[in-house]
């Protein structure tokens, strides 16, 4: 005889233990403090950023990056994830922002930035933060109000809008730069969806008046 849908599935421990896990849980409230990471993947060059949120306030942390040497490119991809999982076992974060991939003219070069982007994206799984996807339009319109900004116009912004010092950009190379925008366009979007998630909360809370 054939089981119910509505039964326990059986499955090992660690595993989903019954059907109504899987079922899509309750929005939860965005938290007013994290700790957000910033992921720019190349498959030389790995970016990241730190950035602390707390309230309306975002402070800078640290940055900088994991470089892949070698000419096989299974090795590089190991020193990516290492790489990347050295630095979340470090510092924790809370939630990831990572550059969405694009169409690239090179098939080979889109392959080769795609399996970089799955291995740092593999280094964050086991802290089970949150992941956030963004196109790199929306990267620069979040940071200097143009989606067709240069990398120029970007490091300028970030620095500005997070009170960097010439110390902090001295030695900060363009990948990290960019880890540090993403990282902040992802601060700004958590913002704004704090204040809609709160007006909701209000006006859910007045029709029930």
């Amino acid at each position: 005889m054939r089981k119910s849908a509505a039964r326990s599935v059986r499955r090992s421990r660690g595993r989903v233990q019954s059907i109504e896990e899987l079922r899509p849980k309750a929005v939860q409230p965005i938290a007013l403090r994290a700790r957000i990471l910033g992921l720019d993947p190349g498959s030389l060059v790995t970016g990241y950023a730190l950035l602390e949120c707390d309230g309306n306030a975002v402070r800078y942390v640290h940055s900088g990056c994991v470089r892949a040497t070698g000419d096989e490119f299974t090795q590089r991809i190991q020193q990516i994830f290492a790489g990347i999982d050295t630095v979340v076992r470090q510092h924790q974060p809370d939630e990831i922002a990572i550059e969405r991939v694009f169409m690239h003219r090179n098939a080979d070069s889109a392959l080769k930035l795609g399996q970089a982007r799955g291995a740092a994206l593999c280094a964050v799984f086991a802290c089970a933060a949150q992941i956030f996807e963004y196109a790199p339009r929306q990267i620069k319109q979040a940071v200097v109000g143009t989606g067709a900004a240069e990398k120029s116009q970007v490091q300028v912004m970030i620095k500005r809008l997070l009170k960097l010092s010439d110390a902090d950009v001295k030695d900060m190379s363009s990948d990290a730069a960019d880890a540090v925008a993403i990282a902040l366009c992802h601060a700004h979007s958590r913002r704004l969806s704090a204040l809609l998630q709160a007006n909701h909360v209000r006006a859910m809370a007045g029709a029930r008046a």
